[in-house]
Order: C-alpha cells, then sequence, then structure tokens
C-alpha cells in the first residue's frame, strides 16, 4: 500500500505528487497512457515532432514563470516569436505584438511533462474501472488490466468528466451531492487536430500561428516545424473550432474529417498546397479545453478517508492552473495526513 494514488499523469497529477514525495510520502501515479503530460503532448512521427496538444507555453504567473526560467536554462525551452496572428471571419490578418512571449520546446512541449516526472513512481497504460473502499478501511483501485492498487489517500487528477465517470459508476454512495454537482458542471470543448507534413520546396508562410475567432471549422493553425531545429520539410498543426468538433467527433472517417480541416485551412490563409499533404495524422481530443472550469483551486470530497479532485478546470484552464492545482490538492492532502512543511514554489529546485 502506498500513502497517496493519483490518477493522472498530467501537470497537475505530477505537481501534486511532487510536492509530497519530496516530503517523504509514498506516492504512486496511474495513468491510462503510455507517456505524461496529459493534453501537453507531443507526437514523433516521420522523422520529426509535432505538438498536437499544447502548442506553447506562455508564463502567466510565478509558477509557471520559475518553470520556463528552468527549463530555459537547461536548454528545453525558448522563445518562439514576438508575434502571433488573428483572423476574424474572412478578413485579413492582424498581428499582434505579444507581451508575454510564447515558449516551445525544440524537442516537443512534452518536455516540460517529462521534467516534472522525474523521480515519480507511475504506472503507465492503465485505466481505473473501479474505486471503492477495501475491508481494512483503505482505497482500493482496480484497472482495466485487473491490477490492483491500495493506498490511505486519493488525488483524482484527470478532466472532470471523466473523473465523473469513475466516481459515479463506483465511488457515489461515499460522495455528498455538492460535491458530484460540482464535478458534473465542469464542461469540456471538444477539437479535431490535424498535423500534416510537406515537400522541402514547399513555401513557408511569413507567420508562426494564426487563431481564428468566428471560424465555423479552424480554431488555430501554427507552423510547428518552426519549432524545431534545423527542420528538414515544413509540417503544421492545425486545430479546429468546437463546434466543428462537436459535429464530427464520432465520425467512422477520421482522414476524411481531417481533409476537410486542411481544405479549409488552404482557403483560409491562402495556401493551396495545404490540400496535398506529403503525410498527414488526425487526433480526437474529447476534453481540449475547459469550457466550465470551477472557481476553485480543488474539489476534496467530503469522505472518510482523504479524496481531492485537481486539473487545469480548476481555477481556469492553462497550465498555470494546473501547477496551482497540483499544489493546492498536494496541500490537501497533506493537512489530512501529517502535515509536513511542503516545497510549495521550490520543489521546482529538486528536479
Amino acid at each position: 500500500m502506498t500513502d497517496i494514488t493519483v490518477i493522472g499523469a498530467g501537470i497537475a497529477g505530477l505537481v501534486c505528487a511532487q510536492q509530497l514525495t519530496q516530503v517523504g510520502y509514498s506516492v504512486k501515479i496511474i495513468d491510462k497512457s503510455r507517456g505524461v503530460g496529459g493534453r501537453v503532448a507531443t507526437r514523433r512521427l516521420f522523422e520529426t515532432k509535432a505538438d498536437h496538444g499544447a502548442c506553447y507555453l506562455k508564463p502567466k504567473g510565478e509558477f509557471s514563470q520559475r518553470l520556463v526560467t528552468l527549463l530555459s536554462q537547461k536548454g528545453d525551452l525558448e522563445v518562439w516569436t514576438d508575434t502571433l496572428h488573428v483572423q476574424e471571419n474572412s478578413s485579413s490578418l492582424t498581428a499582434n505584438l505579444q507581451s508575454s512571449l510564447p515558449y516551445t520546446a525544440p524537442e516537443g512541449m512534452n518536455v516540460i511533462a517529462k521534467f516534472l516526472a522525474q523521480g515519480l513512481q507511475i504506472n503507465r497504460g492503465e485505466r481505473v474501472k473501479k474505486i471503492d473502499l477495501n475491508f481494512q478501511n483503505q482505497w482500493h483501485l482496480t484497472s482495466q488490466t485487473n491490477q490492483e492498487f491500495t493506498a490511505s489517500s486519493l488525488v483524482v487528477a484527470i478532466p472532470a468528466p471523466q473523473a465523473v465517470m469513475i466516481l459515479e459508476s463506483f465511488a457515489q454512495n461515499l460522495l455528498d451531492n455538492n460535491f458530484l454537482e460540482k464535478l458534473r458542471g465542469v464542461e469540456y470543448y471538444p477539437a479535431i487536430t490535424v498535423m500534416a507534413g510537406y515537400t522541402e520546396s514547399s513555401a513557408q508562410p511569413e507567420w508562426k500561428a494564426i487563431t481564428f475567432t468566428q471560424n465555423s471549422v479552424l480554431g488555430w493553425i501554427g507552423l510547428d516545424s518552426s519549432k524545431r531545429k534545423n527542420p528538414t520539410q515544413p509540417h503544421f498543426v492545425i486545430h479546429s473550432s468546437a463546434d466543428f468538433a462537436h459535429k464530427n467527433f464520432e465520425s467512422e472517417d477520421l482522414e476524411q474529417v481531417g481533409r476537410e480541416i486542411l481544405h479549409n485551412a488552404a482557403s483560409g490563409v491562402n495556401l493551396p498546397w495545404l490540400n496535398n499533404p506529403q503525410w498527414m495524422q488526425v487526433h480526437r481530443w474529447r476534453y481540449a479545453f475547459p469550457k466550465t472550469p470551477l472557481q476553485q483551486t480543488c474539489l476534496p470530497a467530503e469522505t472518510s478517508l482523504p479524496l481531492v479532485c485537481c486539473g487545469d478546470w480548476c481555477g481556469g484552464n492553462l497550465i498555470e492552473s494546473a501547477i496551482l492545482s497540483g499544489i493546492a490538492a498536494a496541500e490537501h492532502i497533506n493537512c489530512k495526513l501529517q502535515q509536513r512543511e511542503l516545497p510549495g514554489i521550490n520543489f521546482f529546485d529538486a528536479l
């Protein structure tokens, strides 16, 4: 048995686990994916990498600024551009000079999660299917591969709708209605993301990224190859609008959906050759962006054993929000256990 089990190896779960591990608690993370980071995701493909989740990091507070400083000193992050573009309707591009500069990672944005995961015990590829209390008054978790985990405290650091599915089905009798109502009230925007690569001779656009504010199909396009060291060919990452993703999310022909996104991007940014990629991959994000985040940094439950939910859907929808939520969840668990002095922002220094 461990002191604390954390479900989810996204930013909030990793930060929470670091806070508690660094003061001597035994912590185990369980995550359904093969990697870490959640939506801070990088995919290796066709001899390059593409950030198909979080595209860049803007330091919006003390914690994300500290993270950017440390990773920049290590050479893992660097300033991407001082100008990001916006397109409203079909109007021309507006260049927005950035007061807070966006940072990207030449080796992929997932380096942020890998940095935060150092030294942690993580069970990957394990989707939790059941949570209950055993006869020893411990949290008892069972995964889809029938692995069993026990702990005295539980942190659920996954998107709120996923937390609802787990907790409603198997632990509803242990939870109060107010807790469940708050959890159910968190909704997400979906997105469909296209990653596409082109020939070396393709003309490069002058812009690095465009946000579409009123486009029925497109949400964002970025020249992802501009983040890489010595890229061999241009490649783009394109996020759909939430409305388009909602309408097409369950499509059986995901490649055709991706080609529709590419077609709209080609006409929307006046680059006809975007219609003819050398390679293309499409990814669904069911929980892309919190639509109705809670106005609190974590969501504790009134249970006999400590249980708290956290994520970027607590207090906002950015990496800074996820960090703050992970710290708040750790503080709640620590208060219920041995009330040790947590490192707070100083936990970065031990990594």
